[in-house]
């Protein structure tokens, strides 16, 4: 297999983004990554998390799930080259959960698919509801890892960056004034207005 250069993917597809983007933690950063854009080519999803097969293939899974939004497309992907089952959680009344008549084996390995890690909510949340339904989370396999924390599970990804984050009030961008605050994700922010 040739070596895949994520990068470059990422950049073809335009899913690097640059400008003043409002992140679902509520910080401010200068770059952000959609990987909604990379997904929505089938050679450059299979290319990319070919890189994170390569990772995890060893692992002894049962199940892949990602939590939707962006773990969805992510988790089938990672399923459909491992061979293995693959369901997502969503939210209900604020709360991840397992719905849809999807099930969990007691004692089920996991491995939770997502696009990016930066904080770790959804991941967090969606291994507290996996948990909770006797299966055992071995890790997060993502395209991007953007955080510098530990989330209390290994995290194997496509790449990692290091992207700046500025709390609001601390936001150079916001100080200079010259470009707008966008809020690219899927998350909504209901105490900020959005």
């Amino acid at each position: 297999m040739n070596k895949i250069d994520v990068v470059d993917i990422l950049k073809k597809s335009d899913a690097l983004l640059e400008g003043h983007f409002l992140l679902s933690s509520g910080k401010h950063s200068n770059r952000y990554i959609q990987c909604a854009k990379v997904l929505r080519f089938p050679q450059y999803a299979k290319d990319v998390l070919s890189t994170v097969v390569e990772q995890i293939k060893d692992l002894e899974i049962d199940l892949v799930v990602g939590p939707a939004m962006g773990g969805v497309i992510v988790s089938y992907e990672l399923g459909r080259q491992l061979n293995k089952e693959t369901v997502f959680t969503e939210r209900k009344d604020g709360v991840m959960e397992l719905r849809r008549g999807f099930e969990v084996k007691p004692g089920a390995r996991i491995i939770i698919a997502e696009d990016v890690v930066t904080t770790g909510k959804s991941t967090i949340e969606t291994k507290k509801a996996l948990e909770a339904l006797g299966g055992e989370v071995i890790g997060v396999a993502c395209i991007a890892n953007r955080t510098n924390d530990d989330i209390g599970m290994p995290i194997y990804s496509a790449i990692k960056l290091d992207i700046q984050v500025h709390d609001a009030h601390e936001c150079p961008l916001c100080k200079e004034g010259n470009i707008a605050l966008v809020k690219p994700g899927s998350r909504e922010f209901k105490e900020l207005g959005m």
